[in-house]
């Protein structure tokens, strides 16, 4: 199978870091092209990410070249035919063409090779398996010209055995087809990773971690994580109940305020309920310090947040942080069953847009005048000024902070004596 277009709009192919390395690769008998994504997105339309480049020189010969043209080269997967070189402070992978000579998922063996056919066809999907020259010549070996056209996304070839050599192809399978992919998710894909799906088992979590969050943003993301859970592919994943209804939800909310999808927040709908959920999940994904802390935020008694009015609201806000405060509110939201479009939740979600907490204007020094000497009670007595300062609504005039300054040393010098 093979076809062929050309990319009448590109100009990054054609000029700047890109044009300068296949200029430096191509020649005395050897080729190289660009591959993978960033034919897709360009085809598509879409931004240009990475840029991958595939090429019949030898990972050596790439190196000599790339030192004869002053060019940075960085041997980051030199095992497996892979140069990183730098060129303008921007990287490119620099891979020679592989065909496999044994096959066991992510430790198969590769032979370096000539043919651009054969490491097509040794790719995951069709519309990542096709080429582009220096000229802007795109070349299909696998059909992902039409599956483009289409908005298709299939396993080149034999789709038990694409997932065999790499069982993250599940999920990617489903991450590609939420973020390019159009109508009915393909049947033989989808069968083939129902068979396959005791192989997540065998994946690291952290590159299964990077896979869901990148699948938690696409557009497509509440459809494939449905068929995800038609497929009993979430419950080796996440290790417990997901949620479909307020993923969903989530997805809208965001939509309707205008917020850049956020893959945590999404998470946090799918999979948490409560704090206990967002530790597991946590762990099972091996997310990172701050995405933990704050799916386990959201998961904090977002309930107590439903049906606040405003001065409660702000109390939140104020403790909290915005960041928080929202993730927090939209995950109540999400699990409500109210309309979607309720004008009470709204007015809620934007409340940091309307209203910033002032800085509680009370200090240490303010009780030490008083009397309160340094330790502990001086911190007990902050604690109790700032909740009395938020029960008032956050008063600023002098005279109300000099009556919560003094009840709250009254107080304290009661408690100690009790």
């Amino acid at each position: 199978m093979s076809d062929a277009r050309v990319l009448e709009d590109a100009p990054w192919l054609r000029s700047g870091p890109t044009a300068r390395v296949l200029g430096v690769l191509n020649g005395d008998g050897e080729e190289a092209r660009v591959v993978g994504g960033a034919v897709r997105n360009a085809l598509l339309k879409l931004p240009i990410g990475e840029l991958d480049i595939a090429t019949t020189a030898l990972p050596s010969e790439v190196i000599r070249r790339a030192k004869a043209a002053g060019i940075k080269s960085v041997p980051t997967g030199i095992d497996h035919g892979t140069v990183t070189l730098v060129v303008d402070a921007q990287p490119f992978e620099i891979t020679t063409l592989r065909e496999d000579t044994e096959t066991f998922g992510r430790k198969a063996k590769v032979a370096f090779g000539r043919d651009w056919v054969i490491d097509a066809k040794r790719r995951d999907f069709t519309i990542n398996g096709m080429s582009v020259d220096a000229a802007g010549v795109v070349h299909d070996h696998v059909g992902g010209l039409e599956d483009i056209a289409a908005k298709r996304v299939r396993f080149i070839g034999d789709a038990d055995q694409r997932i065999a050599e790499d069982y993250l192809r599940i999920l990617r399978f489903f991450r590609i087809h939420a973020a390019f992919g159009a109508g009915d998710i393909d049947r033989a894909g989808y069968l083939a990773c129902v068979r396959a799906r005791a192989g997540l088992a065998v994946l690291s979590a952290e590159r299964v971690r990077m896979e869901i969050l990148k699948l938690m943003v696409a557009e497509g993301a509440a459809g494939a994580i449905t068929a995800m859970a038609d497929a009993g592919l979430l419950l080796p994943i996440f290790g417990g109940v997901v949620y479909l209804g307020p993923l969903a939800r989530m997805i809208s909310a965001e939509r309707l305020l205008g917020l850049k999808p956020d893959p945590v927040r999404r998470l946090g709908a799918l999979a948490v309920a409560v704090t206990e959920d967002a530790k597991r999940v946590a762990t099972r994904l091996r997310l990172s310090n701050a995405e933990s802390k704050s799916l386990d935020s959201m998961g904090h008694r977002w309930w107590r947040l439903a049906g606040m009015d405003e001065d409660t609201a702000r109390r939140r806000l104020y403790r909290l942080g915005e960041d928080r405060y929202r993730d927090r509110l939209m995950l109540a939201w999400a699990r409500s069953r109210d309309d979607v479009n309720s004008s009470d939740w709204r007015q809620l979600a934007t409340l940091p847009e309307r209203w910033r907490a002032p800085v509680f204007p009370l200090k240490a020094a303010d009780f030490i005048a008083r009397g309160i000497g340094e330790g502990p009670a001086l911190g007990q007595v902050l604690a109790l000024a700032e909740d009395a300062w938020l029960a008032a609504n956050f008063p600023l005039d002098e005279a109300a902070l000099k009556t919560i300054a003094e009840q709250s040393v009254s107080r304290l010098t009661r408690d100690h004596r009790l």
